[in-house]
C-alpha cells in the first residue's frame, strides 16, 4: 500500500462506510471493500482476512442500528447465531488449511443461487403481535434449513463475498417477518460468524492491520446507517435489488474463476 498514511486512511475509511451501508441494506459488503484492497496492493488471502476482520464491525454496528427489528427476536438471534459461529469457525479454519483459489470456483455458483432464491417471495406463516416471540415466531424450519444455514456460514468464514445474499436466501424460508426484520437477523448472525472467523484470522491469518483500523471504523458508522435505510425502502423493491446485485457479483466472479 504505497498512498501516504492520510491519504490511505481517508481512502479505507470511506471505502468501509460505503461497504457497511451496501452490507446492511443488499449483504454486498465485499462487492466494495475486497476490490479496494486487492487494488491497494494486498495479496488476496491477506486482502480476504483483512476484509474479514474489519467485517466484525459491519455486525457491530447493524446490531446497533436495528434494535428496533430485533426487539423480541433475541432467543432466536441466539439459536441460529450458534450455528453460524460454528460454521464460521469451520470456513475459517478451511481457509487457513487450503488453498483459497479451490473455493473461487464453487463461489459464483453459490452466488447466483443465492440471488436466485431471493427473487422468490418469502414464507408466510402466522405470526404473532410484534414483540412476542412465542411458538407462531419461532418458526425456523427443519433441520435440513439449519444445516443449510451452517454451510452458508461455512462460506462466509471461508470467503464472505456475498455471504448475506446467501444468509438472507436461507433465512426468508426460515422465519415468517417481514423482510426488515429478518434482513436485522441476518446482520446479528453474519456479524456472529464474521466475528469467530476473525478471531481465526487474527490468531493466525496474514492479517494487515494498517488496514483493518480505518476500514473498521468505515465498516462500524456504514453498519449503523445501513438499517434506518432499510426501514424506508420497499420489501419487494428491496429483494429484487439485492438478488440483481447477487447475479451480477456472480457474473463477475465467474468470468475471473473460470477464464
Amino acid at each position: 500500500m504505497s498512498l501516504p498514511i492520510p491519504l490511505l486512511v481517508l481512502v479505507l475509511a470511506g471505502t468501509g462506510i460505503l461497504a457497511g451501508i451496501v452490507s446492511t441494506v443488499a449483504s454486498l459488503a465485499s462487492l466494495v471493500s475486497y476490490p479496494v484492497l486487492l487494488a491497494l496492493g494486498l495479496p488476496a488471502v491477506s486482502a480476504n482476512v483483512t476484509n474479514t476482520v474489519a467485517l466484525v464491525f459491519v455486525g457491530a454496528g447493524s446490531v446497533a442500528g436495528s434494535r428496533p427489528e430485533l426487539a423480541g427476536q433475541g432467543r432466536r438471534v441466539a439459536r441460529l447465531g450458534v450455528l453460524t459461529a460454528g460454521g464460521g469457525a469451520a470456513g475459517a479454519a478451511l481457509l487457513l488449511a487450503t488453498p483459497s483459489r479451490w473455493f473461487t470456483y464453487v463461489a459464483p455458483v453459490l452466488i447466483a443461487a443465492g440471488a436466485i432464491a431471493i427473487f422468490r417471495p418469502p414464507i408466510q406463516l402466522a405470526a404473532a403481535p410484534p414483540g412476542d416471540d412465542g411458538p407462531a415466531r419461532s418458526y425456523e424450519g427443519g433441520w435440513g434449513k439449519r444445516i443449510a444455514l451452517f454451510g452458508v456460514a461455512v462460506y462466509v468464514g471461508y470467503f464472505g463475498a456475498a455471504g448475506g445474499i446467501l444468509l438472507l436466501a436461507v433465512l426468508i424460508r426460515m422465519i415468517a417477518e417481514p423482510l426488515a426484520r429478518v434482513n436485522a437477523v441476518k446482520n446479528a448472525v453474519s456479524g456472529l460468524a464474521n466475528g469467530v472467523a476473525g478471531i481465526g484470522f487474527a490468531i493466525f491469518g496474514p492479517v494487515r492491520w494498517e488496514a483493518v483500523l480505518p476500514l473498521a471504523a468505515g465498516f462500524l458508522i456504514g453498519g449503523m446507517i445501513g438499517p434506518a435505510l432499510v426501514r424506508r425502502l420497499p420489501a419487494r423493491p428491496l429483494r429484487i435489488f439485492i438478488g440483481c446485485c447477487g447475479l451480477a457479483l456472480a457474473v463477475r466472479l465467474g468470468i475471473s474463476a473460470y477464464r
